[in-house]
């Protein structure tokens, strides 16, 4: 397949930017099928401000995550869990949970 570049306009600041021919591979080389609806500057705001999809902090849509009330399976303290507990899985509080996880490998 044959890319050419193409000149988008960015729906943030209304300026035009190529998309260039290589861009477009690399999305293709991804599975990814839309065209991108920021230019270059804004996509590199949005992500250093933590916008887009997915992502840590609080919780990849903006504000805050809500937090829950649960009492530690482990130790019977109070634990804050970013979930609704069930019942049916025991929850920890942040000191067990992180003797219970296993030792990262890098």
């Amino acid at each position: 397949m044959s890319f050419q570049d193409k000149t988008l306009t960015c729906k943030d600041c209304g300026q035009e930017f190529i998309w260039t021919a290589g861009e477009q591979e690399f999305y293709a080389s991804r599975g990814l099928q839309n065209a991108p609806t920021r230019c270059p500057t804004d996509r590199a705001a949005r992500r250093a401000q933590g916008g887009g999809r997915g992502g840590g902090g609080g919780g990849g849509y903006g504000g805050q995550r809500e937090m829950f009330t649960a009492t530690c399976s482990n130790c019977g303290r109070e634990a804050r869990v970013p979930f609704q507990p069930r019942g049916d899985k025991p929850v920890y509080c942040s000191d067990c949970f992180e003797q219970r996880r296993p030792a990262r490998r890098y």
